[in-house]
């Protein structure tokens, strides 16, 4: 049905009439809704360096496993607990989810980072709600910094031969 239009008054009111298009606000609620798997679990995966890491989380006791080791086992060091951790302390959420992780590649800082970045992304999946607070703390960057390649006719990346000049 199409409307006779007149002049531009008659034009406004037609364009205030016509109905938002479905999509659009399918989209916008979508946004907001968390995304689980069947088992009620948000998964994301994270990176640092050559390290990736695969993350689960869904409400539990606080424990965290990765690779099937506890946390304490599997980073010895108190500083990369604390990385571990550090999403989970600043949305408030420490202690509310288990974290069950698969980590491959690259060194022990490598894949703390890894598995930091990992909870940051699940908790974004399980709660939309959280990611204002995750990315203002920096979590939802994937840092780009990786080793710089050897160079040929050079020992290490930058580093040269001693100079002698005999």
């Amino acid at each position: 049905m199409v409307e006779q239009v007149r002049d531009f008054s008659e034009l406004k009111t037609t364009l205030i009439k016509a109905p938002a298009k479905p999509a659009e606000t399918q989209a916008a609620a979508g946004e907001n809704r968390p995304k689980l798997d069947k088992k009620g679990r948000a998964y994301a995966t994270g990176k640092r360096k050559n390290a990736v890491a695969r993350v689960w989380i869904k409400p539990g006791a606080g424990r965290i496993k990765i690779n099937d080791k506890e946390e304490g086992v599997y980073f010895a060091r108190p500083v990369l607990r604390m990385i571990l951790r550090q999403p989970l302390v600043a949305a408030g959420r420490d202690g509310q989810f288990d974290v069950i992780c698969t980590v491959v590649g690259g060194g022990l800082s490598g894949q703390a980072g890894a598995v930091r970045h990992g909870i940051s992304k699940a908790l974004i999946a399980f709660e939309p709600g959280l990611r204002p607070v995750l990315k203002q703390g920096g979590f939802l960057t994937r840092d780009p910094r990786v080793v710089e390649r050897k160079k040929y006719g050079r020992p290490k990346a930058r580093r040269s031969f001693q100079f002698s000049k005999r």
